[in-house]
This record gives structure tokens, C-alpha cells and sequence, in this order.
């Protein structure tokens, strides 16, 4: 049975309206909003800071990513882990064919500026947010964006959508159109500050080109969005090309100045990493992401790998970058729903066996730093830092959940000799085994219930598996069990979702203001919901409590307090063997591509990049 329209409930709801009236004074129309303080542009900006607004125009872009894809719809659950790129909420290529109302700007922690949205209200409180549509917002096909578009896409979130839309959402009690262009949502108690921001975000589908009957169906029909780009060809798994919409309504907006600069762009997809790299050699892609420790990459690659003409003449360019966010955090990722998980000293002791300092050394040419913290090299991270009064108030109620020397400030993933055979860490190990009720037996580690410990990683690429097995020899010095499985790129995925498996590669990339998709990667709620990104399982009222607190936060110096606790608890888990990172965003591109001279707080920003021959 279909839901009835958000829409065609308004006046019902409405009856309601006076319950959820905010006793606030509104603010003005504004031309964006902050989570914390005010937004650094002025009204009257003309350009982000950071872009070049002379680039120059045309010419095809050609990138190459790892994997397939088969869905061509973004927001929902089926198939969308594999939807192509560029599509929708692509951080790397941007959002080429639909839109938010607003705008996230890489230079601020969490702003939004006006795209599909003119302009943005809302009370001190938050307690609601209005959007005026910019009148003249149309769709690729001509017809104009209307808040009929908003009320749709939101049914269709709701109903169809991935569940962290939903949870979006949720707060909204109240969603209704206000005059001819605005789009007004009221909130219930359960909204927090970051609530109108993350609706600023929400893309905005066209309802017109839309059927509610097979909304939730995968597709490989081009879609109309309101973007710069239409889907001008679709080779399945294989391949996409977009046009740029020479009709595209925003190209003068002020967000949208010295952006999306090619006059089309093409993503051609491999399924094998080397073959991936050999066509950028070849110049079939012009753009490398060197991401290092990546679920997909080869950290030593960039050592070891440009020693091909084009690299050696200087026609390949390789570049770092210096970004003021978190550094990615990456590692082994436990399933806590596996009996053999649920202790955390147990976890705590796989952790301390992984030896990095070997690792490093033999495998990536000592170019990397230890992954510490969730939030690393950031001010958010709770590293090295002792936790102030104001976290011990938050932390209070869970007096097991923070370990002391993380609380203290002394924390440090284990250090080794760097042999992969470090005696001293193995007895540490073993001390924490003993007490969780483990025994070695006939050289095998035998829990109380005298099973054997053993456990599968799943991994996705040669490299993955690579360090693996590097990991599984060391556990097998202390009779741990380890199988290593590498699959195709379609039954990882499948086995991810479904979060079938022992221990993953897990990576996690992190802004400086962290807030709702937290609830989706480590909240109770997300434990069993298959297609989020909850890969450990976590469900813990310490955890679920610091998220909490942060989306709540007022003020900035009341969010890092809030982080910096939710880091503690994270820490002190134990969910994930934590791996590697760099210091550094490493890119290599073919020298015709070029780049502003400015590198934004969230670090270089492909859409802002020109071809010039």
C-alpha cells in the first residue's frame, strides 16, 4: 500500500501547525546558513574564494575509477552503492545532474549557500527552516524547479530513499509550500542545529519525470536533474559521459563561478586496479588520485609507480595538497555482531598485533603515520589531549566507556620493534587474552567455550590482501587463525551491505563538523540496517550519547568539546584495527590540467579544475 503524498497531507497536518508554532523571533531571509556562527561570504559575494572565475571553458575531462556500476538513480536503496558517478553526492566530481538547495562551501567547517534555495530562514532555535526557490531554477529539460519538486522528493526519500535520508527527515512534522516558490519545513523536539543544514543538502528530483510506481526500481535511463551536465551516453558498468547543459540555469551564480568547467566529461570504469592506472599512463584518464591507505589503493604506489616517460618529461605532474580537515581514517574493522568480536579487550588485543612499524617499512617506504584517532591531525581529535571538565561532564553517565589512558591523554596505538614478531607486544597480547578467558593450546589461542579463534578478512583488491596477510602473520605467531579472501568488486559489495563478513578494510573520510552521518556509521539505530555504513556493528548509549551532543552543540567551543569526547569512546571501542594515513593529499594529472592556486579547508576540489592545451 502506497503512502499518500506529503503534500496532499497539508491540510491535515496543518491543524497541527499551531502546536509546533516557534515561540522565536525568525531571522531574516539570508543568502546561506552556518552550523555554528554566522557564514564567512558576504551577501553580495561573486566568487568562492579559492576558484579561479576566469578558468577557462571547454573541453572533455576524462577520469577512470575502480569498480562497476548499474543504477543510474542515486537516492535509493537498491543498487545504490554502485550508482555511477558523478550522478549525485560525489565528492570528487560533484553534483553534475541534480542539485541541492544549497551549496556546501569547502573553504568554511559546514556552510551552506544558496543553489535551487535564493534564499534561507529559519528562528534562534531552529525549530523550522524556510527556502525560497530561486524563480528562475529550471530542470534539463526546461520545466522550472517547483516546491512541488521539494515536497516529492522528499515522499520519495522517505519511502525509497537510503536510511540516513530518512533520518534527515524525521524531525520534519510539518512540510509545506509557502507562497509561489518557498518550501517551509517545522520541526518537532528531536531536530537538532545541524537539521536545516542537512535538508539544505538534499538533492531536489523532478516530479514530472518520475514514476512513484517504479521510483524504487534501478534504472539506466538517463535522468533529468537541474544540473550543469546532462547523461549524454550510458555504456552499463562501463562507462558514462556527461554534456554540459548549454541551457544551465545556475551559470551565474555566484556559488557556481570558476566550477564545473569542461564542456563534458567522461568516467570510464575498470575492474582492476593496474588497468585503471595503465590507462592514465596512456592518457586515457587525465587525473590519478593517490589517495594512499584507500580502500582501493596501493599506499607504495606513489613511491614506486611514475617511472613511465610521461612522468619522467614532465608531462605527467605529480602534487600534493595541505587539507585542514581529518585525515582519512582507515582500518580493520571488526563485526561485533560475531560472537568472536563482542569482548572489547579481545578487540583491543587483535588491535595491539597489527604491526605497523613493519608494515610501514617493508610495504610503503616509511611514508605514513600511525591512524590514532577518528579526527587525526585535526583539533577535533581527542590524541594526545587530557579531557577537559566539560568532557568529563558528558562522559560522566558511562564511567566504562572511555579508556583511562584515553581519557588522560597518554593513548597510543601499540608501538613495535618492527620485526613483525615483537615479543614484548605478543606478551601485552596475550595478557589481555588471558583475561577475556583465552588460552593457548597446542600452539592454537582457544577461547572459554574451548573454540578456536579463527576469523575470515574480506578483502577487495591485491593490495587490501596484500596487508592482510601481512597481519595474519603475525597473528598466527600467537596461534590465531586468519583466512584471507579476496572477491570481485559486486560480491564485496553484496557481502558489505548485508554485513556479512568477519573483518573488513574499512575507510572513514571525516569533516571538521561531524554531525548527523555519525548516526549511520557508529549509532545504535544503524546496527542492523543493512545499506548503511555501520560495518562494525556498534551499538553503544555512550556513542549514541556523543552524537548527540554534537549535533546539539551551540556553540564551537561546545562542539569540539563534544567530538573530542565522541573520539574518546570511539577510541577506547576498539572497533576497528586502526591502519595508516597521510599527511598530505597526493594527486598526479596529465600537465594540460590545471588548477586555482589556492587550496580550500577541505582540500583540492576537482570541480574547480580546467583542461588548457
Amino acid at each position: 500500500m502506497r503512502t499518500t503524498p506529503i503534500y496532499r497531507l497539508a491540510g491535515v497536518i496543518a491543524l497541527l501547525g499551531a502546536a509546533f508554532a516557534s515561540p522565536f523571533a525568525e531571522a531574516a531571509p539570508s543568502h546561506g546558513i552556518a552550523m555554528q556562527g554566522e557564514p564567512a561570504l558576504p551577501a553580495d559575494f561573486d566568487h568562492l574564494g579559492f576558484v579561479n572565475p576566469d578558468a577557462p571553458q571547454g573541453g572533455t575531462m576524462r577520469y577512470g575509477v575502480y569498480g562497476t556500476f548499474d543504477n543510474l538513480n542515486p537516492v535509493i536503496v537498491r543498487g545504490a552503492l554502485t550508482t555511477a558517478r558523478g550522478i549525485w553526492f560525489d565528492k570528487e566530481f560533484g553534483n553534475l545532474v541534480f542539485e541541492p538547495l544549497m551549496q556546501r562551501s569547502p573553504e568554511e567547517p559546514f556552510t551552506m549557500y544558496g543553489l535551487l534555495a535564493e534564499t534561507v530562514k529559519t528562528d534562534e532555535e531552529r525549530t523550522f527552516v524556510e527556502f525560497q526557490l530561486n524563480p528562475k531554477a529550471t530542470f534539463s529539460d526546461g520545466k522550472p524547479v517547483r516546491p512541488e519538486d521539494v515536497l516529492f522528493t522528499v515522499e520519495m526519500l522517505r519511502e525509497h530513499g537510503r536510511p540516513f535520508y530518512a533520518n534527515w527527515l524525521r524531525p520534519a512534522v510539518k512540510i509545506e509550500k509557502v507562497g509561489e516558490h518557498g518550501v517551509r519545513f517545522t520541526f518537532d523536539e528531536t531536530a537538532t542545529r545541524e537539521t536545516p543544514l542537512l535538508i539544505a543538502g538534499l538533492p531536489v528530483l523532478p516530479e514530472h519525470a518520475f514514476d512513484r510506481e517504479t521510483f524504487e526500481r534501478t534504472t539506466l535511463e538517463p535522468v533529468i536533474g537541474s544540473g550543469p551536465y546532462l547523461i549524454a551516453d550510458v555504456k552499463p558498468g562501463q562507462q558514462i559521459t556527461y554534456r554540459k547543459n548549454p541551457d544551465y540555469w545556475g551559470r551565474d551564480l555566484p556559488i557556481k563561478q570558476g566550477i564545473d568547467n569542461y564542456d563534458a566529461i567522461v568516467i570510464d570504469y575498470y575492474r582492476d586496479a593496474n588497468a585503471q592506472f595503465e590507462a592514465f599512463k596512456k592518457g586515457n584518464s587525465y587525473i590519478y588520485n593517490e589517495g594512499g591507505p584507500t580502500v582501493t589503493g596501493d599506499p607504495s604506489h606513489w613511491e614506486t609507480a611514475y617511472d613511465f616517460p610521461a612522468a619522467k618529461d614532465g608531462r605527467v605532474v605529480k602534487e600534493t595538497f595541505e587539507a585542514g580537515t581529518p585525515a582519512l581514517t582507515m582500518g580493520f574493522v571488526f563485526n561485533t555482531r560475531r560472537p568472536i568480536f563482542a569482548d572489547r579487550e579481545v578487540r583491543k588485543a587483535l588491535s595491539m598485533l597489527f604491526d605497523f612499524e613493519w608494515a610501514n617499512r617493508n610495504l610503503y617506504y616509511d611514508a605514513y603515520g600511525r591512524t590514532g584517532s577518528f579526527f587525526q591531525d585535526s583539533e577535533l581529535s581527542a590524541l594526545g589531549v587530557p579531557a577537559s571538565d566539560a568532557e568529563k561532564v558528558l562522559l560522566a553517565p558511562f564511567s566504562d566507556a572511555v579508556d583511562p589512558e584515553v581519557m588522560n591523554g597518554t593513548y597510543k596505538p601499540t608501538v613495535s620493534d618492527g620485526s613483525g614478531a615483537d615479543r614484548r607486544v605478543m606478551r601485552s597480547a596475550l595478557g589481555l587474552f588471558k583475561q577475556a578467558g583465552y588460552s593457548l593450546q597446542g600452539g592454537q589461542m582457544v577461547g572459554p567455550d574451548g573454540t578456536p579463534l579463527s576469523f575470515e578478512i574480506l578483502a577487495q583488491t591485491p593490495m587490501q590482501e596484500r596487508l592482510a596477510l601481512s597481519y595474519k602473520r603475525t597473528l598466527g605467531r600467537l596461534g590465531i587463525s586468519v583466512t584471507v579472501r579476496q572477491v570481485d568488486d559486486s560480491q564485496y559489495q553484496a557481502r558489505k551491505n548485508t554485513f556479512d563478513y568477519d573483518m573488513i578494510v574499512g575507510a572513514y573520510t571525516s569533516s571538521l563538523s561531524p554531525g548527523a552521518e555519525q548516526v549511520y556509521r557508529w549509532g545504535s539505530i544503524s546496527k542492523d540496517l543493512q545499506g548503511t555504513f555501520n560495518y562494525a556493528g556498534v551499538a553503544d548509549p555512550a556513542v549514541d550519547a556523543m552524537i548527540d551532543a554534537m549535533v546539539n552543540a551551540r556553540s564551537r567551543e561546545d562542539f569540539v568539546t563534544a567530538v573530542r569526547a565522541y573520539d574518546r569512546v570511539l577510541i577506547s571501542g576498539h572497533y576497528m584495527v586502526p591502519l595508516f594515513y597521510l599527511p598530505k593529499q597526493r594527486l598526479a594529472r596529465w600537465n594540460f590540467v590545471k588548477h586555482p592556486e589556492a587550496t580550500p579547508l577541505y582540500g583540492y576540489q576537482l570541480p574547480s579544475f580546467w583542461l588548457e592545451r
